[in-house]
């Protein structure tokens, strides 16, 4: 494969995984962290590029994507799992919010007495763009890595520079939550971004896109995807701790609810009317190009479930749904969704590692189902903790666990989990391993 294909791959994946919230978490971790802004963003960068760039290895170097990552459980969880991933980053979430957020940092600010009645039309230009740009998923290599991802990296690059250069550094001490441990918190934030579960869904699109270009050996695709991969993770490293550093300048400039208005201050502040329009450009093509991404990745995962239904009516369907359910508010979204995407994520997590390590343990289905089983009772207490459920009365039953507080209880359980069900598997994993 041509360097400059996997370079212009690189560029699409990095499109991908660059939404809104990839923009607004760093400056406000920037702004709170003060003058331990790069040990913080180092963390958030371990967690919160390092950990997709792993689901991204884990799904190019197995067999059948996502759903080979389940294949040592049981094949129902491989089912459920992957398609509850699809579902919840696809049209119940993961699109509708793109669009949501684009609306709401993009174009209310322009609008701000407007009504429903502009949401419907934005949205509505924003789903057809969205539609037409997935229709042939061979061509989003050249549309996103060649086009769009050039202008958001300008564009973020033009706001990165002005606010390094013309911003004083007031060098103000971090918050409380910063002070002692800023790399451990910022690994924290990281892991909160919950990039890891969409790259197991824009796994299938980088494939799918070194197919067309006539990369069809497993092991060529693997070698390019992780290349690929490579090349966004760096991409996104070197953004995160841009918008940081920028966020680490305001810290003496006032109080901020979350990024979205600090970054709405900080191009305001350096661009006076025109910032709005720079920052609503930056939020577009990120919001674009990561509904695009999610988009074409559910609709060839749904056409492979049911090769008889096209892929362009999966396009189809599910840009009208988003649409939808775009109009029902980024709060509502956040409400359901969020809940689902906790319970979630620490099985994939769970999933991409244990996959670097099936052939130590041979594929032991004990080894996968005890890890995951240990990770599904904290995962499901988080859920339904965001739920609003009451679950005070598990909290003495699960709160020995390491990192319980900050939501992390389960990783020690996953690995108390994986061993014991290699323990208890031990036998089958030694005749395998002589077989072999």
């Amino acid at each position: 494969m041509k360097a400059r294909d996997v370079v212009l791959t690189g560029l699409m994946l990095f499109s991908l995984f660059f939404g809104a919230g990839n923009l607004i978490f760093p400056p406000y971790l920037g702004m709170e962290a003060g003058t331990a802004v790069w040990p913080a963003i180092a963390g958030f960068i371990i967690t919160g590029v390092g950990l997709p760039l792993l689901s991204v290895a884990a799904v190019a170097l197995a067999q059948d994507g996502i759903r080979s990552l389940g294949q040592g459980v049981h094949p129902l969880f491989r089912f459920c799992f992957s398609l509850a991933v699809y579902l919840a980053i696809g049209p119940f979430f993961g699109i509708p919010r793109a669009a949501s957020v684009a609306y709401e940092i993009g174009a209310k600010p322009f609008f701000p007495a407007s009504g429903s009645l502009v949401m419907w039309l934005f949205t509505g230009v924003f789903f057809a763009l969205v539609y037409w740009l997935s229709l042939n998923p061979s061509k989003l290599v050249d549309r996103i890595g060649q086009w769009l991802t050039p202008m958001l990296l300008l564009s973020i690059a033009v706001l990165c520079l002005a606010g390094l250069i013309r911003l004083d550094d007031p060098q103000a001490e971090p918050v409380e939550k910063y002070a002692s441990a800023p790399l451990a918190k910022g690994m924290l934030e990281g892991y909160l971004t919950m990039d890891t579960i969409a790259a197991l869904a824009f796994g299938i699109v980088v494939i799918q896109a070194l197919r067309d270009r006539g990369i069809d050996r497993p092991a060529l695709q693997a070698k390019a995807t992780i290349q690929s991969g490579v090349i966004a993770a760096a991409g996104l490293a070197l953004v995160y701790a841009g918008i940081a550093g920028v966020g680490a300048r305001m810290a003496g400039a006032g109080s901020f609810a979350n990024g979205a208005e600090l970054l709405s201050h900080v191009s305001s502040l350096l661009f006076g009317s025109g910032g709005k329009v720079l920052l609503g450009v930056i939020v577009a093509l990120a919001c674009l190009t990561t509904a695009i991404g999610l988009v074409a990745a559910c609709a060839q995962y749904f056409h492979e479930l049911t090769p008889a239904v096209s892929y362009r009516a999966y396009v189809t369907a599910l840009t009208l749904f988003s649409f939808v359910m775009s109009n029902l508010g980024l709060n509502a979204l956040i409400a359901v969704s969020v809940p689902v995407l906790t319970m979630l994520y620490p099985l994939a997590i769970v999933l991409v590692v244990l996959s670097f390590f099936h052939h130590f343990f041979r594929g032991s289905a004990k080894v996968y189902g005890m890890a995951l089983l240990f990770t599904g009772v904290f995962s499901l207490y988080d859920g339904f903790k965001a739920m609003g459920v009451e679950t005070a009365w598990l909290e003495p039953f699960l709160s020995w666990a390491p990192l319980f507080s900050v939501g992390l209880g389960w990783v020690v359980p996953a690995l108390i989990g994986a061993v014991l069900g290699f323990l208890i598997d031990w036998p089958t994993v030694v005749n395998r391993k002589h077989a072999a």
